[in-house]
């Protein structure tokens, strides 16, 4: 496998549901903890500000419409809507905090991260999960914390991530150049509108997930083949 690009981006932008963790802890662990506790987390914490606000914005979304009940419809459409982003974001820090839930990388992940880290290259996060719930995730993995190693993690906040106007934000808002940052997705839809906005792209397809890789971005089937796409460092023993 040959590089793509003759200068290797400086920043690594990174998706994580498909990407960095498999599609089946989101859809088989994350999401049905959050389904099976947000009811009673509504009701035990409907004082709490951040929970207070994400309702409230439930009802402007919903006008009429109870807010459990739609937020339960949302959950069914794995909608990406605010509201229902901070409210699972706060079901699974109750479930990191008593240890039920521990976040499950691809193994390739944290070594080849901890690379690109080390010799100087920006690593952050753009997930349409709340930034508290990214925080989440690489805080409590099988590796052990790795928030240390991103320098941003970006929500909905910048907007929808098939929207090209979201990735000109966040190259406006983090002070970045287009075409120094990778951004890389297993969605070819956020890929598309990442393009358009002058970052370079690659899609990530994982065995495991099943994805389907598109004709218009160069694959990769893990991070060290990214790597090696883009002429970025590999942990030594990916290279042997």
């Amino acid at each position: 496998m040959k590089p793509v690009v003759a200068t290797p981006p400086k920043v690594i932008l990174l998706d994580i549901e498909g990407t960095t963790t498999p599609v089946s802890f989101v859809h088989r662990v994350l999401f049905p903890y959050a389904r099976k506790i947000l009811p009673d987390l509504i009701k035990r914490r409907r004082h709490d500000p951040v929970v207070e606000q994400a309702l409230a914005a439930t009802k402007l979304l919903a006008p009429g419409k109870e807010p459990a009940e739609q937020l339960l419809t949302w959950m069914n459409e794995d909608a990406k809507v605010a509201p229902l982003k901070t409210l699972q974001g706060q079901a699974w820090a109750e479930g990191y905090a008593d240890g039920t839930l521990v976040a499950s990388l691809f193994p390739d992940v944290p070594p080849v991260l901890r690379a690109w880290y080390q010799t100087g290259l920006t690593l952050a996060v753009y997930s349409s999960g709340s930034s508290a719930a990214q925080k989440l995730i690489y805080a409590h993995t099988t590796d052990g914390d790795l928030t240390s190693l991103f320098s941003a993690f970006l929500d909905l906040e910048m907007g929808g991530k098939k929207d090209t106007a979201s990735y000109r934000k966040i190259i406006t808002t983090q002070g970045w150049v287009a075409s120094d940052v990778l951004f890389v997705s297993d969605v070819v839809a956020e890929l598309d509108a990442a393009g358009s906005a002058g970052m370079l792209t690659c899609q990530m397809v994982r065995t495991e997930d099943e994805t389907v890789a598109g004709d218009d971005h160069p694959v990769a089937h893990d991070m060290t083949e990214v790597a090696t796409l883009f002429a970025l460092p590999a942990p030594a023993s990916a290279c042997l």
